[in-house]
């Protein structure tokens, strides 16, 4: 009795958050999951979500945080996903803020000021915010309704991209009601990274709603192949639809947007390296689909909506299934069928274990990179914390002569340890806020006529100026206006030193914020059982990567679900699983055969008759297994032609 209760109980609640919904996103009706994960979100439960690329995260706290009075924070990792999230609810008339180690401590300030007097529903921050006494002063003062912590995953160091910063987020428990309730939300966690987000979130209960991450729409293939680009280029041209190709390399990305292009397939590269301008326009002709195939490094993800991938295909090997599946995951996700290909080669491992050595390097060339950094910035030692800086990587390296990647490496271990954060180069838009009231602004334009037409060409083109910081074109304003843009440049200046505006010139730059001041080098504690254990998690991570390329007898849907702690079915559709198809012979079959055929081999070798011997299955279907099971070198033969289980060949530390 009590069940049907509950459940009508749950409809009758879940009414208001449909209305929100249908009112700013036009559906009707949730995805499967949404609905459980806002009612409970709604009940005031810590809740962690475990939901694919795609199954519409933002919509499990967006919702809520609408229906609810107050405001909703909103951590997350991607400084240009913040932005755009931002972007697109202000469209929606949602009004949303971001802050983040780009900005000037004004316009935090300002920022903050408005989350607690203003009638703002989001503020999106990094985590790097959580420590700063700016932020943690006014936390208490604010009207909160909900901390949603996207890409939660970075919360464990069993996570692939753990962010120690993260780790700093449950310290907002002390500072806000205890009612305010976690929600957590990735898209890829083991059982692992699941209990360790709830621990590190410090969750009143434990709390997990997950839908299974199976997408039956996707065909895993791998394809074992020496000549990559050929066979880039056959399998596109006979494939249909978009795509997008996965490198590891920027130089890698051009060469191979360029040969497709050579080949008359309509495609271009993306990376972190170019403008913003250029990547925004280059995601907009892929999306609308006038380019046909985007060759990417792993920056090209963020934020993308497009439901009629066709295909995904990884050039060279992930270092992890994680990062494997995410990006597999932005294939078909209009529910139609689609295939994400592992292209690998014998150069792949030799390319893995060189990827490995430049991911960790030594402790000493670590504590090099430290000192090297603070002499750089020139922060003296016993000061430089909370301090940000701007940096430029390749004068860094040009001055120090160090090679680049080991490097960046060495960047992100130091912030592993919590001595610094880095973040890689970001796109900042020029801003302007009004300092003075309208009134005295119109006083100012009517004794000073030379400035009154570009006031009210800022005052038209943008809104919100007086109360807050607001983004800026100069560009746009400049045609416009017909004004040159160092004229747009030196109105604005001219007007910063009128203390009429502030302005804050855009700039494209990374940033260093020292969380710790400079210490000695023989301070600086690089622990050598942590070094060991990421380097050992990176190792298993990588060789889990390997074991799925190699291989051939297990379905490859099975193997990635069963890393996420599911029990699936086999696909039935890909590789593994079309080949064993055509035995014609059923699972139940073939499953028994490979368990014994792999428990007699395991330290021991036959010859093919005595094997089949030993087997009480018909003789023809066991023949048929170890045939396929030849063709695949999952066993091998001898030169006395006896035949043994042949292990994967995997990294060791």
């Amino acid at each position: 009795m009590g069940t049907p209760f509950l459940r009508q109980n749950q409809l009758m609640n879940i009414e208001p958050y449909r209305q929100v919904l249908t009112r700013y996103w036009g559906f009707t009706t949730f995805k499967p999951l949404q609905e459980e994960i806002i009612l409970s979100v709604a009940e005031g439960k810590d809740t962690l979500a475990l939901m694919p690329t795609g199954g519409g995260k933002s919509v499990t706290y967006q919702v809520p945080a609408i229906v609810k009075e107050g405001i909703c924070i909103v951590v997350t990792p991607l400084i240009a996903l913040m932005k755009d999230q931002v972007n697109r609810l202000n469209a929606l008339e949602i009004k949303s803020m971001a802050i983040h180690s780009g900005m000037s401590g004004e316009e935090i300030d300002i920022a903050l000021d408005n989350c607690i007097y203003g009638d703002y529903k989001f503020l999106y921050i990094s985590p790097e915010r959580i420590s700063t006494r700016l932020f943690q002063t006014r936390l208490p003062r604010f009207n909160l309704n909900l901390v949603a912590v996207d890409e939660a995953h970075c919360i464990s160091q069993w996570g692939y991209d753990f962010r120690p910063s993260y780790l700093k987020i449950s310290s907002m428990r002390e500072l806000i009601p205890p009612e305010v309730p976690f929600l957590a939300l990735t898209a890829s966690a083991t059982p692992a990274v699941t209990e360790d987000i709830m621990q590190k979130l410090e969750f009143r209960e434990k709390n997990v709603l997950r839908t299974s991450f199976e997408r039956k729409n996707i065909s895993y293939l791998v394809r074992q192949v020496e000549d990559k680009g050929t066979w880039l280029i056959d399998n596109i041209l006979k494939s249909r639809g978009s795509g997008i190709v996965y490198v590891r390399s920027r130089k890698r990305c051009r060469e191979i947007a360029e040969l497709l292009v050579s080949k008359g397939i309509s495609a271009d590269f993306y990376h972190a390296g170019l403008p913003q301008e250029m990547r925004d326009r280059k995601q907009i002709s892929w999306t609308t689909g006038s380019t046909r195939v985007i060759v990417s490094t792993n920056a090209f993800g963020m934020g993308i909506d497009k439901a009629d991938v066709r295909f995904v295909i990884h050039w060279e090997m992930p270092d992890s299934i994680e990062e494997y599946f995410q990006e597999s995951g932005r294939a078909g996700r209009d529910g139609k069928p689609a295939s994400a290909v592992l292209l690998y080669s014998s150069s792949d491992r030799r390319h893995l274990e060189d990827s490995l050595r430049r991911k960790f390097p030594p402790v000493e060339k670590i504590k090099d990179t430290y000192e090297a950094l603070c002499n750089f910035l020139r922060v003296p030692e016993g000061s430089g914390k909370d301090n940000v800086f701007d940096f430029n990587m390749q004068d860094f390296v040009s001055k120090y002569r160090l090679p680049v990647i080991e490097t960046f490496n060495s960047l992100n271990f130091l912030q592993r340890e919590g001595y610094i954060e880095f973040t890689e180069e970001i796109n900042n838009p020029s801003r302007v806020h009004f300092v003075v009231g309208r009134d005295d602004l119109y006083k100012f334009q009517v004794a000073n006529e030379a400035f009154d037409s570009f006031i009210k060409l800022l005052l038209r083109s943008y809104t919100g100026m007086f109360s807050e910081f607001v983004a800026i074109n100069e560009e746009a304003l400049s045609k416009k206006s017909g004004l040159p843009r160092d004229t747009i440049y030196k109105f604005l200046v001219k007007l910063s030193g009128l203390n009429i505006v502030r302005y804050i010139p855009g700039k494209k730059t990374a940033l260093v914020i020292f969380t710790e001041e400079r210490l000695e080098r023989k301070a600086l504690m690089i622990s050598p059982d942590n070094y060991i254990a990421v380097k050992d998690k990176h190792i298993f991570r990588v060789n889990k990567m390997i074991e799925y390329a190699d291989s051939n007898t297990r379905c490859r849907s099975v193997i990635l679900l069963d890393y996420f702690g599911e029990e699936p079915d086999r696909c039935g559709i890909c590789d593994v699983c079309r080949d064993r198809n055509e035995l014609d012979l059923s699972k139940y079959e073939f499953d028994i055969i490979l368990d014994e055929i792999k428990e007699l081999l395991s330290g021991h070798k036959f010859d093919a008759r005595e094997l089949v011997s030993k087997i009480s299955l018909p003789e023809e279907k066991v023949i048929k297994v170890i045939r396929w099971l030849l063709d695949h070198r999952k066993i091998i033969r001898d030169d006395n032609n006896l035949l043994s289980w042949r292990e994967p060949d995997l990294f060791t530390r």
